[in-house]
């Protein structure tokens, strides 16, 4: 959540920032400043009044302790002090009415974007490309559905038999395979100075707040509405309020945590031949990365989380590319994102397996996240967050492009983890 004193000062800014995300509710930066104002100004008045009481209580008290001959003087005193308690009570009805529309129209207001994304109208931008998009001569190239069908590696049929349209059931070495890339991943992480996480799959509605995907992405979550519960979209949500109204030093950042989570999205409207197979999920799995760091520091630490998954995925020898997303691209609560695509050369198009973002002090704002910095003023922390790496496209990308005529070659660095170099 963007602070009000900040769009106070900063209008012109908020405003070019927003055209950059295509954001039509403009209109609610003005209504935003007239209710700060009316807010302060109540405020203003209300203190005034504490200053007023607090005087005529000391008077009360002397005159009780000194001077108890003085009962008009008392009685005057405590009427003044009847009128402005009744004052005080509107002042109060009208302040927590104004304080909780603000809210809610901050509550719309998505962060920031970077001076480095460009406009609504733009593009995203591919910044790095690296790998062959084309297979060796097959008698057939199969998909990932189709390789899963050969060797048994997963069924979509089981998964809508069991639940539904969207989910799948992994057996034999298809299990072992996912099982290993996400040990692999967690094992990157890990040797990378980030800190494991084991965490609930369900969130409380503050959790879901705190992070900005309530009420920003509610739709698209699932929720289990006799407790008021929510399905995790992403391993983020629950990592980010491990530190929920947590005051910190300077000292103690960057915090770089990271956790293997089950995701659980809706999808909604998602059918077709473009997300068959693996390529869109109601639940998949996911390892995510997060940091948290000083204010001064996180292009720096956003730039390391970027060259780690860039690694990860050079490991796996896989195509891939990244791209910075344009403003009408980025999430609600991000500044800056930086997406990880791989490349299916038998699908011959490119499936994002990775997000990271920078989101400044918007998520902190929500968590109420600060820390103390070198001058000793608290401020807000600047979170980050990354997948490292999302498994379904991984593997739909690695059983196409690792194909022979006759098995699925296993990556090198994998083989440690899944105990067999190939399937067949």
């Amino acid at each position: 959540m963007l602070q009000v004193s900040y769009i106070s000062k900063n209008k012109k800014k908020i405003l070019l920032g927003l055209k950059k995300r295509n954001f039509k509710k403009i209109y609610l930066i003005d209504e935003i400043l007239i209710l700060y104002k009316k807010k302060n100004k109540l405020q203003y008045s209300l203190n005034k009044i504490l200053e007023k009481e607090n005087t005529i209580s000391k008077k009360i008290s002397f005159f009780l302790k000194k001077d108890k001959n003085e009962i008009l003087k008392i009685n005057s005193l405590k009427k003044i002090s009847f009128y402005l308690k009744k004052e005080k009570k509107n002042i109060n009805f009208y302040l927590k009415e104004i304080i909780l529309n603000l809210k809610k129209k901050l509550d719309q207001i998505p962060n920031i974007p970077d001076e480095k994304v460009k406009k609504e109208t733009e593009k995203n931008e591919i910044l790095f490309q690296e790998g062959c998009l084309h297979l060796k001569k097959l008698k057939k190239a199969l998909y990932h559905w189709e390789l899963a069908k050969k060797f048994h590696l997963f069924d979509l049929y089981l998964g809508t038999k069991i639940c539904g349209s969207g989910f799948s059931v992994y057996m034999g070495k298809g299990a072992k395979l996912q099982r290993s890339l996400i040990q692999y991943f967690l094992d990157k992480n890990i040797s990378s100075s980030y800190i494991e996480y084991s965490l609930p799959y369900i969130i409380n509605e503050n959790s879901g707040y705190s992070t900005g995907q309530i009420p920003d992405k509610e739709d698209q979550m699932y929720i289990i509405e006799k407790d008021n519960f929510y399905l995790i979209p992403t391993g983020e949500i629950p990592l980010m309020n491990c530190y929920r109204d947590h005051q910190l030093s300077y000292k103690d950042l960057p915090i770089k945590a990271t956790t293997y989570t089950s995701c659980f999205r809706r999808e909604a409207g998602s059918y077709g031949s473009k997300v068959r197979g693996l390529n869109r999920l109601h639940q998949f799995e996911k390892v995510e990365i997060i940091q948290i760091t000083t204010s001064d520091t996180s292009d720096y630490y956003l730039n390391e989380m970027i060259l780690h998954v860039k690694n990860i995925l050079k490991s796996l020898k896989l195509p891939f590319r990244i791209i910075r997303l344009g403003g009408k691209n980025l999430g609600f609560s991000s500044s800056i994102t930086y997406d990880f695509e791989v490349y299916s050369m038998v699908q011959k198009k490119w499936l994002e397996v990775s997000s990271i973002s920078n989101c400044t002090n918007f998520q902190s704002n929500r968590l109420n996240l600060k820390y103390k910095n070198i001058t000793g003023k608290m401020e807000l922390c600047h979170t980050l967050n990354g997948s490292s790496l999302a498994l379904p496209r991984i593997m739909a990308v690695l059983l196409e492009n690792h194909q022979t005529d006759n098995q699925i070659n296993i990556p090198k660095v994998l083989v440690p983890y899944t105990g067999f170099d190939n399937i067949q």
